[in-house]
């Protein structure tokens, strides 16, 4: 498999980017270029947005038992390439290996196993007095993540979002990319809805900013 990752993930598969600029990603300890990735525009976001609105309404109407099962296969996901995920975040943020596999891959392996959990168990609805209050999924989330603690930063976003009938856009940070894309795998073979996650590389002036503007 090539180091590469030049396709987005958007609308349940791997598409290509409307632009052709991409950026080295380099891993700090040794100062090389170990990956490459594309570097999105505001109309990959567009697609992107445009692709998690149209699965929310169905999304958001899933049961509680299907959000969990799906939750599920991601954490078997999770365990099943944590090796490729701890390689990938060593090179990417220059960290010992050991610690990768210790407490980078454990912390992101933890924000789902507490998602589900708190899935498990929490009331949508309650009644306070004569009053019913009922909690719903909010609709489409933005996400930009940054570098450090990479694993830790997409998984604390993703695992509520996917838990609670949300969609999502997510921009990982370009410097240390490489353990989104490895999650999108995750999240693509454990079947989750098409559109329901989205994934565009870019920098901050572009699809940052696409992201965070958009309506």
């Amino acid at each position: 498999m090539s180091n590469d990752y030049l396709s987005f993930y958007i609308n349940g598969e791997w598409v290509k980017p409307e632009g052709r600029d991409t950026v080295d990603v380099i891993n700090p300890a040794t100062e090389q270029v170990f990956s490459r990735v594309s570097l999105g525009t505001a109309a990959d976001v567009d697609t992107a947005a445009k692709a998690a609105r149209d699965a929310f309404p169905a999304w958001s109407r899933t049961s509680v038992e299907e959000r969990l099962a799906i939750l599920d296969k991601i954490l078997a996901g999770i365990k099943a390439r944590s090796e490729d995920l701890a390689q990938a975040i060593s090179q990417e943020m220059g960290a010992p290996i050991s610690f990768a596999r210790s407490a980078q891959v454990g912390t992101g392996l933890g924000h789902f196993a507490t998602a589900r959990q708190i899935l498990a168990n929490y009331e949508f609805e309650e009644a306070r007095g004569k009053t019913q209050i009922i909690k719903e999924p909010i609709g489409v989330c933005g996400m930009i993540t940054p570098w450090n603690w990479p694993l830790n930063q997409l998984t604390c976003k993703v695992a509520p979002a996917l838990a609670t009938g949300c969609t999502m856009v997510l921009k990982p940070s370009e410097v240390a990319p490489i353990s989104a894309m490895i999650l999108a795998e995750i999240i693509h073979d454990a079947g989750v809805p098409a559109g329901v996650f989205n994934l565009v590389n870019g920098d901050g002036p572009s699809v940052g900013a696409a992201i965070s503007s958009h309506p």
